[in-house]
């Protein structure tokens, strides 16, 4: 029976993420406007927005105009179900629960905004930033995956800096900026939900990641060098890798 709340909050919280993502780097209300077509504008019935249902009965199509509809909403619907699952069966009811769940649904914003805008607003860090902080001294969390006041502190301080750093010096060696100060600001956030340890192995996993993923482009030179590549989704995959290896982790830093 919860499993079937779960699924069904997922998929709420997944289509607001499809919001966000549509409205925040174009400067629109996430709250005020219902709804609507990208292509004709038409206002979309509540019938026809049911998270991952719609879609698929209308095959992908909007109701009003028949263009196609972006099958990022469906993959972010679904990413943000399983991901909601997941923390519920690992975690429970819990605060640590709710707490995975706000964050998954910030990361999946962060994510698909990066990728497609190459920018991370404000908007979603900051509030994750203080989120991060503030549960810091709630001594009632678990300590080793959530850190005290201070751990969480310096976790922010160094993620910042350390991106801070990297485009401080792209930018002396080629005269042009690398990394953008949106990327400085999300691992800072994440260095305020995790820790200072946490920041080593995220920056090691998310550039790992970038370069499996971005290496064949460039030997079949669809990209270049010079090209814009947006480093906030590796970020993101990078902090879930660290939370999946968690475990392990631990057990490399205490011996």
């Amino acid at each position: 029976m919860f499993y079937i709340i779960v699924f069904i909050l997922g998929s709420i919280w997944g289509s607001f993420a499809n919001v966000c993502i549509h409205r925040l780097p174009i400067g629109e209300s996430i709250v005020v406007k219902r709804s609507y077509c990208p292509d004709c504008k038409s206002k979309i019935n509540w019938f026809n927005n049911i998270p991952l249902i719609s879609f698929l009965i209308l095959g992908g199509k909007c109701k009003s105009c028949k263009s196609g509809i972006d099958k990022r909403y469906f993959i972010v619907e679904l990413t943000s179900v399983i991901s909601f699952l997941f923390i519920y069966h690992f975690f429970g009811l819990s605060i640590t629960s709710v707490l995975l769940a706000v964050l998954s649904i910030f990361f999946i914003i962060i994510f698909f905004i990066d990728l497609k805008h190459y920018i991370i607003p404000n908007a979603l860090t900051f509030p994750l930033m203080i989120i991060g902080f503030a549960k810091s001294f709630d001594p009632n969390l678990n300590i080793n995956l959530f850190p005290n006041y201070l751990n969480s502190l310096i976790g922010g301080i160094l993620g910042y800096l350390v991106i801070w750093l990297i485009i401080l010096f792209y930018k002396k060696i080629k005269d042009k900026e690398g990394m953008g100060l949106g990327d400085a600001k999300l691992l800072s956030a994440i260095g305020f939900w995790f820790g200072w340890v946490s920041i080593p192995f995220i920056i090691f996993l998310s550039s790992v990641i970038a370069l499996i993923i971005v290496t064949p482009s460039l030997i079949n030179k669809s990209k270049e060098m010079s090209s814009q590549i947006p480093f906030g989704p590796y970020l993101v995959i990078g902090c879930i890798l660290y939370l999946l290896l968690f475990k392990q982790i631990l057990k490399f830093i205490i011996v």
